[in-house]
């Protein structure tokens, strides 16, 4: 909250709460930066060897979950659980593995529900209407995140809100059951649901325990309300601190706008996968430090797939002493087993580039500049051998998630990519040459460049020879 760097204590669990998102469509690109971004964190935190435990929360239960799921006519448990496993399937794609705990919303009503009546008690909230509500007044330190003058603090809950709170600052903990909504809970205050911030605040102490836990993370746009309240139910009915650091990504920008869905201006990571590839959508993550705004367009994922393609090249002509013949992940690319600071098997000009890209993610968790000493690394062994060059590689490319890149290719492309050199040749017979390029870019995206010829279109391996 100060703005200041803290030094994490190795003698003790680092906790990390991120905010997942709510589950009304599928994610957009956006949604995706962190969870990217603190998956990594903790994997870089384990690899230096604290004991870190990953937990990003997914919102099944909230209004947007509500109106989308009646705009379609079907219920919305039902839109949530679709939803749900959509983002389980596009964030498994990008290959980064799970979080250590995924809780829902819909699974944590209890602890809600008794946290809420910790409020009530200590005098910290009060029930109006079936409703009950945060006395903002009642928290001496309420701003202390987002250093907001009070009359600038809008919660955004709504006129149907406004005449039952005894202040407008009031945020809602439970809403009683509305007309029109199909799912409800019981509780002390009768049927209904919980409101969006009190969801976090169970969720974050039922998976990780007595507060305060080490970092709570999230993006920028969160810092308030939302962290905001979270920080005021939890101290209030903890006493203590919710998390000693708050680490807030910024937003993914087109044109200077950020992308959200009430914008209309989304480009779904599902479509960025397809178009791109897991190894160019990770690259973009992580080209920019994750605090600042990140320029989102075609332009930008093609410099990602560039830079890709430059280290997968990179490999090729200097393959790791472990690499695999069938086409298996390379060690150290294998999740947890990476070795940590100190552990690979690297010397001289290998083992300080490997120490110079951990000291740059030690740093704030600087991951553009871990890549350019990366690349820096890559070009001087480019142009002269660097013992060991492939194997220090692919230990920086574990630690941002690119070890995939390391993976020796098949000899041919899979049934999949066939499948697609097919349609793109049947819609140039058919002169679709847009869906034609389309199905060209897929394939880029997953490594293949599409060759024609006066015997027909075949696939190589992108900048592959």
């Amino acid at each position: 909250m100060s703005g200041e760097r803290r030094v994490l204590d190795p003698s003790e669990e680092v906790g990390i709460y991120a905010c997942g998102p709510t589950v009304y469509s599928r994610i957009h690109i956006g949604n995706a930066r962190p969870f990217v971004v603190f998956s990594l964190l903790a994997r870089f935190l384990k690899s230096e060897g604290y004991a870190a435990r990953l937990a990003i929360n997914v919102t099944d239960i909230n209004d947007k979950i509500y109106t989308a799921a009646a705009e379609r006519g079907i219920p919305s448990g039902e839109l949530a659980r679709e939803m749900t496993a959509a983002y389980f399937e596009d964030t498994g794609r990008l290959g980064l593995g799970r979080p250590d705990a995924e809780p829902l919303a819909t699974d944590t009503i209890k602890p809600i529900v008794e946290l809420i009546s910790d409020l009530v008690e200590s005098g910290n909230a009060y029930e109006s209407g079936g409703d009950v509500y945060f006395s903002v007044r009642s928290f001496e330190g309420y701003g202390k995140l987002s250093h907001r003058p009070t009359e600038t603090m809008e919660q955004g809950e709504g006129d149907d809100a406004g005449s039952l709170k005894r202040d407008p600052l009031d945020f809602a903990l439970w809403k009683s059951h509305k007309e029109g909504e199909d799912t409800h809970w019981e509780s002390p205050w009768g049927p209904g649901r919980p409101g969006w911030h009190i969801e976090c605040s169970a969720m974050a102490e039922e998976v990780l325990g007595d507060l305060p836990f080490a970092i709570h993370g999230g993006g920028s746009d969160l810092v308030f309300p939302h962290h905001e309240n979270e920080i005021a139910q939890s101290e209030a009915a903890r006493g203590r601190p919710l998390a000693k650091v708050w680490m807030h990504n910024g937003m993914i920008e087109t044109k200077a706008e950020k992308m959200s869905k009430s914008e209309g201006n989304i480009f779904q990571l599902s479509e960025a996968l397809d178009r791109f590839g897991s190894e160019a959508v990770v690259a973009y993550l992580v080209s920019g430090h994750y605090r600042q705004p990140l320029a989102f367009g075609e332009e930008q994922l093609n410099e990602a797939v560039a830079r890709v393609d430059r280290l997968r090249n990179f490999l090729r002509s200097n393959p790791p002493a472990s690499a695999v013949a069938d086409g298996g992940p390379l060690p150290p690319g294998n999740g947890p087993e990476a070795p940590g600071r100190g552990e690979g098997a690297h010397s001289g000009e290998a083992a300080h580039a490997v120490d110079r890209f951990r000291d740059a993610l030690a740093d704030d968790f600087n991951t553009p500049r871990a890549m350019s000493e990366l690349f820096d690394f890559v070009r001087t062994a480019n142009h002269e051998p660097v013992a060991g060059a492939g194997d220090a590689v692919v230990e920086m490319l574990w630690l941002v998630g690119l070890e995939s890149l390391a993976e020796a290719r098949q000899s041919g492309p899979d049934e999949g990519a066939l499948g697609l050199l097919a349609e793109r040749e049947q819609a140039r017979a058919d002169r679709n040459f847009d869906r034609a390029d389309g199905l060209r870019d897929e394939l880029a995206g997953l490594g293949w460049e599409v060759r024609d010829s006066a015997e027909g279109a075949t696939l190589v391996p992108r900048n592959g020879g």
